[in-house]
């Protein structure tokens, strides 16, 4: 098949973004055990509304969500809609559209994009995004190679110093990609460039959907995934399969680990899109409080002289969302506290996110471990809580003066009586 270069200027509202998200998000379990893991809050945030924020900023109009599932649709549908608010929210204008996937049910992230080509007649551009990844980009310049390579699909890379579980790619001196593995063991790892779930497909990708091939990977095996099916097949039937190395940086949120790393390093400034956040105190320090309405910025404003005074203690790149109350003896290091949570008196929170509507009892102490939305963590200065190690506890959920928690994951709705945990899940 004769491949059709896209035209050589760049024109970012002709692009079509499609965003597959389906299945249950396992490894980031149990933050996504009721919510898609496109929505999870992160630095205050859904956290797919940070890559649409990267490419709407760049000049894209027109975004798909693959949904697959009832949870991954209300959770998406309910917060984004049509587009409006968020273009609202951010002042883009002419205005974001966000479609949404038929009610079908895909087979994978590549069955994903060929129901919505499909569907909403797509014969422009596509850009693949995964959901779970954060990144830098610049469109432009992929677009270009895109262009200049004749390409039928470009996919971003990023070298990375450990490949498990990632796809990973060979490519030649001229950026083409002779092999790709998906998630192999390091031993047969072809490269150390990992696939970043970012692909820039020409049109003519709904004819390769249609070869009587590839229907018979979606009949027979039940699945058509990017990694583990369509990139493989592009390359083995001769199709211009390229490798583009993003600069900047890219997360892939996958894990608690991932999560927290990214939360990391987005507060400290190494996401070009998101350098800041609202409510920055002071130019020397990457501390911001949040808070706009009258009532926020009472709260914002008693958290600020409290920090002034040292009766509470922050330390290197921490947010504090709007409507938070934070008690006197407070520590606060590297770390993200959402809206209308409260903070009881000598509490530690140290690498770690607290999400919006929890409440923390005083003294206790929270290390490198996530604290879901409308959960409720006791302590007293004699029964002391602790939650660390990558402890992740859900929405909902009580937690007992006195527990501690080590490397422990709670889901939600659930009643934690006094007791220590390592290692365990409560479902």
């Amino acid at each position: 098949m004769e491949v059709i270069s896209i035209e050589l200027s760049y024109k970012p509202e002709s692009l079509r973004i499609i965003i597959p998200v389906g299945g249950v998000a396992k490894r980031l379990m149990p933050l996504t055990a009721e919510v898609s893991k496109a929505c999870i809050r992160l630095v205050n945030l859904p956290l797919i509304e940070i890559s649409l924020l990267t490419l709407a900023r760049q000049g894209v109009k027109n975004f798909i969500f693959g949904v697959k599932g009832y949870t991954n649709y209300k959770s998406l549908h309910d917060h984004f809609e049509s587009g409006i608010g968020f273009s609202s929210k951010y002042g883009i204008s002419p205005r974001v559209h966000i479609k949404y996937q038929p009610n079908i049910d895909d087979r994978g992230s590549a069955d994903s994009a060929r129901i919505n080509m499909e569907y909403y007649d797509i014969n422009d551009p596509v850009f693949a995004v995964q959901g779970d990844n954060i990144f830098d980009i610049d469109l432009e310049s992929m677009v270009k190679f895109h262009c200049e390579k004749n390409a039928f699909l470009t996919i971003g890379l990023m070298p990375v110093s450990d490949v498990s579980g990632y796809g990973v790619a060979k490519i030649d001196k001229d950026m083409r990609i002779s092999s790709f593995v998906e998630k192999p063991s390091p031993k047969e790892a072809p490269s150390n460039l990992a696939n970043t779930g970012l692909y820039l497909f020409s049109p003519e990708v709904r004819e390769v959907f249609r070869e009587k091939r590839v229907q018979e990977m979606i009949h027979k095996s039940g699945r058509l995934d990017f990694g583990y099916d369509f990139i493989p097949y592009l390359i083995e039937t001769g199709k211009p399969v390229y490798g583009f190395v993003l600069k900047g940086v890219w997360y892939d949120v996958g894990t608690p680990e991932r999560y927290l790393e990214a939360m990391g390093g987005i507060l400290n400034g190494k996401l070009k899109t998101l350098q800041d956040f609202g409510g920055r105190i002071s130019e020397d320090a990457k501390v911001w409080v949040q808070g706009e309405s009258l009532e926020a910025r009472r709260r914002r404003e008693e958290i600020i002289k409290k920090i002034e005074e040292g009766r509470i203690e922050v330390e290197g790149a921490v947010l504090i969302g709007r409507h938070c109350e934070i008690s006197d003896g407070v520590r606060i290091v590297n770390s993200c506290i959402d809206n209308y949570t409260r903070i009881g008196k000598n509490v530690v929170i140290e690498g770690s996110a607290i999400m919006d509507r929890s409440i923390i009892g005083d003294n206790a102490e929270i290390k490198n471990s996530i604290i879901g939305r409308h959960t409720v963590i006791n302590s007293k200065s004699v029964e002391k809580t602790k939650i660390l190690d990558t402890s992740v506890i859900a929405d909902d959920v009580i937690i007992e003066a006195g527990c501690e928690l080590v490397s422990t994951k709670i889901y939600p709705h659930k009643q934690l009586s006094r007791q220590s945990l390592y290692g365990k899940i409560i479902f």
